[in-house]
């Protein structure tokens, strides 16, 4: 499997290039994982018969995994004993390489182990044996819980300093990053005050003292001794983001706060780049499992927004509203967890915040529905239902709200917070009712979740139950809710008032009738961006769902003040709260909710989402619109797939590249409305025709080559 990355070559053109081949480093599984953890150094597993995961590589074609042997022992040098260590599988013939279960006696509390893994390939045959990699136990007595990363702390080298005047510098570190600095400086004599001032946000003069909202700055005073010493310069308490109900730093750590640029003031000496440092605080982050450029810089400004976005907000170890309450709520969380996985392959931080979120519910009724969605989320990224087994009854009791249902299967939510969109601005004049059609929207799509998941779970009766209440949902949804003289759906049972919102939470989950959909679309696209940067989520996917990819591309790449580029343009380095501090003037500039794009490129744009848990199965249905050419990576559990796009009048050209133990279901545009065949490695094929799509199922690992023209 190659690792894709992009580089900038003649006449602006970029393409995708591979550094090597798989075979170039030999044939052994790479990518180990325990309980989706991996790294040499995963410690406090609490899973007694912990699950086991690797990547399977081969420089074959269409190959896929027929074997494998895992060695486990509390010796390193044992595993390359035959007979020694504490559990050997033997060969297994199966095509498993995610999910695999301790099968040996019963591990040690608080113990290292070491293991490695082999595989067999149907074309590829042996593999060589993986790299040891360990793990260490923590309290194997103590229940179900999800294993966690400790939070990492990366030493940041600044991208400029500046001299001011005399003891005064300007330091720039290039991004906001949530931690706090250090400093060596050499004072002359003991008891000289070091002004620091750090922010978030700069401006003509240097830190920016007073930002405005949410957005950070600090002054700390700092006494200095005589002599060279390391000095830790963290700022003051926030008594708001540090209540009960906020997720605590880490006492090691310290107290943290994000900031991007500092002014030192009456500095005692010649400051230079090597006596200061910005101190990151994030959950571990692989910059190199994902990648994106295209032929629009503006779209590719903002997919590294929000790939950074991500690794940045990640410093609670749990996914949190960033930093104002430091709390986690379900609908940002939710964001957060699809382009998480949409950037790094990991996993462990999404479930434990789903997890959490149960225990600690919030206050709003969609945002209660969004437990059933990030559930559904962690099962099609992992395959993987333990933490699915544990919690499905809570889901079913409390997440769906079937419990609220009228006659007629559509939910009352009187008594109840529904929110639509958050702030209250945004809500495009929502009229709220008892019976709500974004509530309703969402409860549909909960409905048909839960089916999918009892069926996993082996709950034929609980699987039959939902899809029956899905059916009688849409079918009451459209009767009750869709103004057929308008073409348009109301804010609720007995509005005539019709919002953005109504209209594309339908659009995006499925309940628009074909024939009704053209008036949808044309509502949505005439509301502009009339939510807020999570309503974008929907706004785009309704648009990229219903084959308006050029609607969703206008809207990504917008500069207007309602846009992912007005982040950029206003300095920030993570995604904002808000679309701008008018719209929210108490916002912060450190929000993973505003990083929608992170997660719709990759799941739309490129076209990469599974068809089956655990990408065992994916779908690679690509939408360019008008880019003349777009490339990633996209990591998944099973490894990365590749996709490069190839826009030219008269051809679509796409490229995947996929890894072992995946097969994929490719659609291309027509472009010949007389052609239903596409060409895959240069041969002619037969395809479906959907939609206005070509279809080609079956596609195994490798790398191949599709063209429509």
């Amino acid at each position: 499997m190659r690792r894709w990355t992009c580089l900038a070559v003649l006449a602006g053109v970029r393409l995708l290039v591979a550094p090597g081949l798989a075979h170039a480093q030999g044939l052994s599984p790479n990518g180990l994982t325990v309980e989706f953890l991996q790294g040499p150094a995963v410690t406090q597993i609490t899973d007694s018969t912990p699950d086991f995961g690797w990547i399977v590589r081969s420089d074959q074609a269409d190959d896929v995994q027929v074997g494998y042997r895992l060695r486990v022992s509390a010796d390193r040098q044992a595993l390359a004993e035959e007979g020694a260590g504490v559990w050997d599988s033997g060969r297994v013939d199966a095509d498993t390489s995610q999910n695999v279960a301790y099968g040996g006696p019963a591990l040690a509390s608080r113990q290292t182990y070491w293991w490695k893994v082999k595989t067999w390939c149907r074309r590829g045959g042996e593999s060589a044996w993986s790299q040891p990699v360990s793990f260490t136990t923590g309290d194997l007595d103590g229940g179900y819980r999800t294993a966690r990363y400790a939070l990492q702390q990366t030493r940041v080298e600044p991208v400029a300093v500046t001299r001011k005047a005399d003891g005064h510098y300007l330091i720039d570190f290039g991004k906001v990053a949530f931690g706090y600095l250090e400093l060596d400086l050499d004072a002359p004599e003991a008891g000289h005050v070091v002004q620091v001032h750090l922010g978030e946000r700069g401006d003509a003069g240097g830190v920016n003292r007073k930002p405005g909202g949410t957005v950070r700055y600090y002054r700390v005073d700092v006494e200095l001794e005589a002599g060279v010493q390391a000095q830790a310069v963290h700022p003051p308490v926030d008594a708001r983001n540090t209540k009960d109900v906020a997720i605590a730093i880490p006492d090691e750590i310290g107290v943290i706060a994000p900031f991007r640029y500092v002014e030192l003031v009456d500095c005692p000496v010649d400051l230079d780049a090597s006596m200061i440092r910005q101190v990151a605080v994030h959950y571990p982050f692989d910059d190199t499992q994902s990648s994106f450029c295209s032929s629009d810089p503006v779209l590719d400004q903002i997919w590294d927004l929000c790939k950074y976005s991500m690794k940045a907000t990640s410093f609670c170890g749990v996914y949190v509203d960033g930093d104002r309450e430091r709390i986690p709520y379900e609908a940002d969380a939710y964001i957060n967890q699809l382009s998480h996985y949409a950037v790094d392959r990991e996993y462990t931080l999404a479930r434990y915040s789903h997890e959490y979120l149960l225990e600690h519910p919030t206050w709003p009724t969609e945002w209660k529905q969004h437990s059933v969605l990030m559930a559904w989320a962690d099962w099609m990224a992992t395959g993987n239902l333990e933490s699915l087994v544990q919690h499905y009854d809570q889901l079913k009791a409390e997440k769906t709200l079937e419990h609220r249902a009228r006659a007629d299967g559509l939910l009352d939510t009187k008594g109840l917070r529904d929110i639509v969109d958050w702030p209250k601005g945004e809500r495009d004049g929502y009229d709220f009712r008892d019976v709500n059609t974004v509530v309703n929207a969402f409860y549909y799509l909960t409905l048909v979740q839960m089916s999918e998941m009892a069926a996993a779970l082996e709950k034929p009766a609980d699987a039959e139950a939902y899809r029956a209440k899905a059916a009688g949902v849409k079918a009451a949804f459209h009767r009750v809710l869709f103004d057929g003289e308008r073409g348009v759906y109301v804010d609720g049972d007995g509005s005539t008032h019709a919002s953005l919102h109504a209209n594309m939470m339908p659009l995006a989950f499925g309940l628009v009738p074909e024939e009704h959909q053209k008036s949808v679309v044309a509502f949505v696209a005439s509301r502009g961006m009339a939510c807020s940067v999570y309503g974008a989520q929907y706004l785009l996917e309704a648009f990229y769902e219903c084959g308006r990819p050029d609607l969703a591309l206008e809207r990504m790449v917008a500069k207007d003040v309602r846009s992912w580029f007005n982040m950029i343009r206003v300095g920030s380095t993570i995604t904002l709260e808000a679309w701008d501090d008018r719209f929210k003037p108490n916002q912060d500039w450190n929000h993973a909710w505003g990083a929608v794009p992170g997660n719709i490129i990759p799941r739309y744009l490129l076209g990469v989402r599974p068809l089956e848990p655990g990408f065992k199965k994916v779908l690679i249905r690509p939408q360019p619109a008008g880019l003349a050419h777009a490339s990633g990576t996209v990591p998944t559990i099973r490894g990365p797939v590749g996709v490069t796009i190839k826009n030219a009048p008269g051809a679509f050209t796409l490229t995947v590249d996929l890894p072992v133990n995946m097969t994929a279901r490719v659609g291309l545009p027509q472009i010949n409305p007389r052609s239903t065949s596409l060409w895959l490695d240069g041969n002619e094929v037969a395809a479906e025709l959907r939609d206005g799509v070509l279809y080609v199922d079956g596609i195994g690992s490798g790398a191949h080559v599709l063209v429509a023209k």
